[in-house]
């Protein structure tokens, strides 16, 4: 009896490793939402207050890079990838100077 106990327990730890038919398996967004509306709000010449207003807080405001801010949003559901995308936004002196990444302003949606 304790040795069928004990093969029934490992079986049910074995069993929470793998893909268990029927369990739920939660979606984890990381990272900032930003679409294609508010990046066609950006314009050359913005001030840092603007940007942040119309994008939100960057995800990473590097301490080494002032004048760079980054927007990183990444998708998983059921354990794949769905959503990989990324925009770098460059300041010179405070004012918005050019925008780098996955979505630029007036691109087809």
């Amino acid at each position: 009896m304790r040795k069928q106990l004990l093969a029934l327990a490992l079986l049910a730890t074995l069993t929470g490793c793998t893909d268990f038919p029927g369990v739920y398996k939660m979606d984890v967004p990381q990272g900032n939402t930003v679409t294609q509306e508010q990046i066609d709000q950006l314009r050359p010449g913005m001030t840092q207050s603007q940007v942040r207003y119309v994008m939100g807080t960057p995800l990473i405001e590097d301490t080494f890079h002032e004048n760079r801010w980054d927007y990183v949003y990444h998708l998983v559901e059921e354990d794949k990838m769905r959503a990989n995308q990324r925009v770098t936004l460059y300041f010179d002196k405070g004012l918005l100077a050019r925008i780098e990444g996955d979505m630029r302003p007036g691109a087809e949606k």
